[in-house]
């Protein structure tokens, strides 16, 4: 229930869905979990001297954790095309340079409306990791990547 009369009370909490992750603009694929969407800011201490009651604390360095996505196996090649691309042959054909792109994480909802995205600065994978195979197994079959970036900004689709 959407309700403006109340601050910070805008809409119902969202509800998991699931979870979109694009390069530049390419759709790498929907996820059915992602982690790591968190900051930390270090603290940084000055103690005057005179001034025992407390110590000064101001803001530090920024840490941004790699983010982890899971998702069932698909026939869609695009997350392994960016994995190539970033790594091995594919990093060394471009002369060892590590193309910079934006990314961004989106939460869509069932009618495949984006309803929040994290804005990636400079994402790239560092790891990936296929399903475990075995034939006494009946669990879906999942994959995993991990991607690095320099941070992230948040917008929302606000619904009046």
């Amino acid at each position: 229930m959407n309700r403006p009369d109340l601050p910070g009370m805008g809409t119902d909490p969202v509800l998991s869905s699931r979870f979109q992750l694009k390069i530049d603009t390419l759709t790498i694929g929907f996820f059915l979990e992602v982690s790591g969407l968190e900051v930390t800011v270090d603290v940084q201490k000055y103690e005057e001297g005179g001034q025992n009651g407390f110590v000064h604390k101001f803001p530090g360095r920024m840490s941004w954790p790699n983010l982890v996505f899971k998702r069932g196996v698909t026939d869609d090649d695009a997350l392994m095309q960016w994995v190539r691309e970033s790594s091995g042959e594919g990093f060394a054909a471009n002369k060892n340079t590590l193309k910079r792109p934006t990314g961004a994480v989106s939460v869509v909802d069932h009618q495949g409306l984006t309803l929040r995205s994290w804005s990636l600065i400079a994402p790239f994978p560092v790891r990936w990791s296929g399903p475990r195979l075995s034939a006494k197994d009946s669990t879906a079959l999942e994959e995993e990547v991990e991607v690095a970036h320099h941070g992230f900004t948040t917008t929302s689709k606000k619904k009046w």
